[in-house]
C-alpha cells in the first residue's frame, strides 16, 4: 500500500508539474499584441488616438514565430514572410491598397478575398506602422534608415535629417549612386547630367506641389523625391532648367524612398523583441523598363 501511494503520488506531481511548465510555456509565448504593446513603450511619443497604426489583419493574440519588417505588405511580400517563418508582419505601407485601410470599395473584390484567406492560411498579422515610426525620437525612423543606407551620416544637417551637403559630384554621378545605392530600376531625372552638385535635399515618400516648390528654391542644387504629380511639381522642376536655374530634380519611386527606414526598423525592434528572429524583406520593384 505505502508503495502504490509514493507511485501515485508521483505521477500526480509529475502531472502537475508537467501541466504547470505547459501553461507557463502557454503564458509565455511571445503574441503580436505583446509586440505591438513594446514598440509603443520604445517609440518616444505618446501613442495617438486618431491614426493609421495598428493591426489591420490577423489576431493580436496570434503567438509570434518570427518578424518581418516590410515597406508594403503585398501579396508577393507575404509569401516570402511565409517561407521564411516570420508571421508578424510590421508593414510601413497599407495591405489594402489605402492609406486608411478603408476596404470598403474592395471587400466584394476576389483579390481581397485571396488576400485575406492567405493572411488567414498562413496565420499572419500584419500591424501597420507608420505615423508613429515618422515621429520616433530623436529621428524620423524612414530619415534615420534612408541616411544608413546611403551611408550619408557625416553628409547630414544637424538642423535638418533631410539636408545634406555631398562631395562635389555631377547630377548624373549622383543620380548613378543613387540607383545603385537604393536598387531604384527605373528612376527619373530632370535637370543638366553635367550640372555640378553637392547640396541636395530629400522629401522621402509623396512630396507634394507647395513643399516641393519651397524646397527647390532653397540653397540647394538637387531635390530627390519619391513621387510627385507630373503635372505639377514635375513641371515646375523642368520649367527651372529651361530658364536657366541650376537647378535638378530626382524622381527615385516611392518604395525605394522610403523602405530602407524599415531595414533601420528591424535593428531598433531588435534592441527590445530578443524572442524571435527579426528580419528586413527588400520589396522588389513592381515596374520595368524595356531596353533598346
Amino acid at each position: 500500500m505505502e508503495r502504490r501511494t509514493f507511485i501515485t503520488t508521483a505521477l500526480a506531481s509529475a502531472a502537475w508539474t508537467a501541466a504547470s511548465e505547459t501553461a507557463f510555456a502557454q503564458e509565455a509565448r511571445l503574441t503580436a499584441g505583446t509586440v505591438v504593446d513594446r514598440i509603443k513603450a520604445h517609440i518616444g511619443v505618446p501613442w495617438a488616438d486618431k491614426t493609421v497604426d495598428g493591426i489591420v489583419a490577423g489576431d493580436a493574440n496570434t503567438p509570434v514565430t518570427g518578424i518581418a519588417t516590410v515597406m508594403m505588405a503585398t501579396l508577393a511580400v507575404l509569401k516570402i514572410a511565409v517561407a521564411n517563418k516570420q508571421n508578424l508582419i510590421i508593414t510601413h505601407e497599407p495591405t489594402f491598397w489605402s492609406h486608411q485601410e478603408d476596404v470598403s470599395g474592395v471587400q466584394n473584390e476576389a483579390l481581397y478575398q485571396e488576400k485575406r484567406a492567405f493572411i488567414t492560411a498562413h496565420n499572419l498579422v500584419s500591424f501597420h506602422f507608420h505615423d508613429h515610426w515618422h515621429a520616433l525620437k530623436p529621428r524620423d525612423g524612414i530619415a534615420e534608415g534612408m541616411i544608413r543606407r546611403l551611408g550619408w551620416n557625416s553628409a547630414v544637417s544637424a538642423e535638418d535629417p533631410h539636408n545634406f551637403t555631398l562631395p562635389p559630384t555631377t547630377l548624373e554621378g549622383l543620380a548613378r549612386f543613387l540607383k545603385a545605392r537604393l536598387n531604384a530600376k527605373t528612376m527619373r531625372v530632370i535637370g543638366d547630367p553635367s550640372l555640378a552638385v553637392s547640396k541636395v535635399e530629400a522629401s522621402w515618400g509623396y512630396a507634394m506641389k507647395q513643399n516641393g516648390i519651397a524646397l527647390l528654391n532653397k540653397d540647394i542644387e538637387v531635390l530627390i523625391v519619391g513621387e510627385t504629380w507630373e503635372w505639377e511639381l514635375q513641371e515646375y522642376a523642368a520649367d527651372l532648367v529651361a530658364a536657366g536655374h541650376k537647378k535638378a530634380l530626382i524622381v527615385v519611386g516611392h518604395i525605394n524612398s522610403e523602405q530602407w527606414g524599415m531595414e533601420y526598423c528591424a535593428e531598433w525592434l531588435k534592441g527590445f523583441v530578443p524572442e524571435v528572429p527579426v528580419r528586413f524583406i527588400e520589396m522588389p520593384e513592381p515596374y520595368w523598363a524595356p531596353q533598346g
